[in-house]
């Protein structure tokens, strides 16, 4: 497949030079003409997100939020104005559901299909072809796109109809916020103790209570102050996104949500 690509930041950037070393024919385009330079002509440059489609079958997405998504997918010169029949847009940005929904049926009146297949893992990830994928759409859409996403992903999980990518990726993060809490309350709770937090992390990760989320707390020294500035306002609004869903479906989120809401709250970015 022809691939596009749109957002070259700290994951997005290794998910494109993976896609060039497949050997996939590659297009890039970004805001900031620094973002290109590393990838020294081993890709087409395009113009605009429109000039990019045209020059693609798939155009894959990863930029930071909704708005974004939006600018890049129905501008003036975006995706849509340039993609052709048959072609496929892939959102690996993490966003509302309703977000991909609504970009689905402006693709779809112009004959292109849209899968959300938001990831998971950060830039280490994405250089090992490690990162995960979480699908939702179109069976068949997502088969297609697959040889393209195993370039930087494994595993590739379908989990079901349009949008249902996203409210795994959205799950994902409400418990990761909710585990930063607890891991950072539990090494507060050691220090309490006389129990010497940096051991007790080394014990812990190789225990029934290790997790992703203590070996990032662990890292920033056993709190949760020192993550805010980098992780707190993302986490904010997909916590945020997560209990607006439930909310609406008149489902309560309980335990996760509380824990997550703390964490949020001592990082300094209360929802």
């Amino acid at each position: 497949m022809r691939v596009g690509f749109i957002g070259l930041g700290s994951q997005g950037a290794p998910m494109a030079r993976r896609i060039i070393e497949a050997g996939h024919p590659t297009t890039l385009w970004a805001r900031r003409p620094a973002s290109l330079e590393p990838f020294g002509g081993t890709a087409e440059v395009a113009g605009s997100p429109a000039d990019l489609a045209a020059a693609s079958d798939l155009v894959c997405i990863c930029v930071v939020n909704d708005a974004d998504v939006e600018e890049v997918v129905t501008g003036e010169r975006g995706v849509l104005a340039g993609l052709g029949e048959g072609g496929v847009i892939a959102v690996h940005s993490t966003v509302h559901p309703d977000t991909c929904r609504r970009l689905a049926d402006l693709a779809g009146a112009r004959g292109v299909s849209l899968v959300d297949a938001p990831v998971s893992g950060g830039g280490p990830a994405a250089e090992a072809g490690r990162l995960l994928v979480m699908a939702g759409g179109d069976a068949r859409t997502v088969e297609r796109c697959r040889p393209v996403f195993a370039a930087y992903a494994d595993p590739v999980v379908h989990l079901g109809p349009l949008g249902s990518g996203q409210l795994a990726k959205l799950l994902n993060n409400l418990l990761f916020t909710a585990n930063l809490a607890t891991a950072a309350g539990a090494l507060a709770l050691g220090r309490a103790l006389e129990v010497d937090p940096a051991r007790l992390a080394e014990v812990l990760s190789h225990g029934s209570g290790g997790s992703f989320a203590l070996g990032r707390v662990a890292a920033a020294g056993g709190a949760l102050e020192p993550l805010g500035p980098r992780a707190g306002a993302l986490l904010r609004k997909d916590v945020g996104l997560v209990a607006e869903l439930a909310e609406a479906a008149k489902a309560r989120a309980g335990t996760v949500l509380e824990a997550a809401d703390a964490a949020l709250k001592i990082m300094g970015h209360p929802r």
